[in-house]
This record gives C-alpha cells, structure tokens and sequence, in this order.
C-alpha cells in the first residue's frame, strides 16, 4: 500500500512512517521541514510542503492509495479552526485525486466519551481542540471517505507494545493513557483492516 502521512514529523507520525515502512508499504512523509525527517529508507518518499496550502496537498496526494492524517494545531489550548481547515484541503485533495481511504487521528473526547469527573475536567480543558477535531472530523464524514477516526487516549511516550484495548462507542474502560507507538500501530493495522472501516474507534492501554 502507498500512503501519505500528514503530520509525519509529530509524535504519532514519525511512528506510522516507521511502523509502515516496516510492514513494506511504501510511505510520502509530506512535512514542512525535511531536515526533521531523520530516518532514511527506499520505500521513503519526502515531499517539502504546507498542509494550509491546497494545490500542494492536492499535488503530494495524486498516486496514493490511502492518506493518513496525525496533525496537531499549533494554538495548544486556544479555539482555532486550524485542523478544520488542514482537513479540507486534504479532502479536497482526495476527491480531486478519487482516493477514498483516510484514517484520522483526532482524540478521545472529541464525542464527549469520556467518563467520570476527570472525564469531564479533562474535556473542559481541552475543549477549543477537541472542538476543532470534532469539526474536521464531521467534514471527513459528510464528504463520501472510507475512513477511520482514531481516539486515543492521553499520550504517553512509552515504548511499543502492540498490545491496547479498542472501543467503538466509547473509550476503553479504566485506562487514561496509551504510548504515541501504539496509537501508530493501530493506525497501520487499520489501513488495511476493513473491520474498521467507517468507524470511531477509542483506544487506550
């Protein structure tokens, strides 16, 4: 499979890149610094753009068959419409292109799923991105993909497991964490999973 990692150089992304090459797919790191871009590989491709601009998503997405999208805003707490705004043009550029297969990271929370009071502090504080995830994700639904929608719990920079519990209508029950390398794990177990097709999945250690 050749896919196009948005966000490639974060926290989840720099994973999928890896975890995807290791299962020999063939991977377009689209960053805005290549330099951050320190793995080297033949199946590796890197293209040096904006995720604001549509013309240079719509031109990196031509010729894949998925894209997988692990952007962050860069307003932290604040109400911003940036991911919103980085979703469209990447499905704009998908239709353009008539590729269909998008797996999001947005985060759990985004559907008010989390329980208990922590839940409820924890969506409090994190309401003006969750906000912005909510929206993008709800563009990516109503624009005709064969997505998924990850939402992982707090992330954590522990080392791979391979081993997380999943939810679809909510999020895994006593847990509050998972590792960036597990969240990227699930993401490249559902590219190619149609179990997860069309779905919102809720992941936690």
């Amino acid at each position: 499979m050749k896919i196009i990692v948005f966000g490639a150089t974060g926290g989840v992304g720099q994973y999928v890149v890896k975890q995807a090459l290791e299962k020999g797919g063939e991977v377009t790191a689209f960053v805005r610094t290549p330099s951050k871009i320190e793995l080297a590989h033949e199946q590796l491709h890197i293209v040096q753009g904006d995720a604001f601009n549509k013309e240079e998503v719509a031109a990196a997405i031509a010729g894949h068959d998925a894209v997988v999208s692990c952007l962050g805003s860069n307003q932290a707490m604040k109400k911003s419409t940036e991911l919103e705004e980085m979703t469209k043009n990447i499905v704009a550029g998908m239709q353009a292109h008539n590729i269909k297969r998008i797996v999001y990271t947005a985060s759990a929370g985004i559907n008010k799923e989390i329980p208990g009071i922590s839940g409820k502090i924890v969506m409090k504080m994190l309401k003006n991105p969750l906000a912005d995830h909510r929206n993008a994700v709800d563009y990516i639904k109503t624009h005709g993909l064969n997505f998924t929608i990850v939402r992982p719990m707090g992330l954590t920079n522990d080392a791979l497991t391979g081993k997380y519990r999943e939810s679809e209508t909510g999020v895994p029950a006593k847990s509050r964490t998972i590792p960036r390398a597990d969240v990227a794990h699930f993401i490249v177990k559902a590219l190619s999973d149609k179990q997860y097709e069309n779905l919102s999945i809720g992941i936690a250690k």
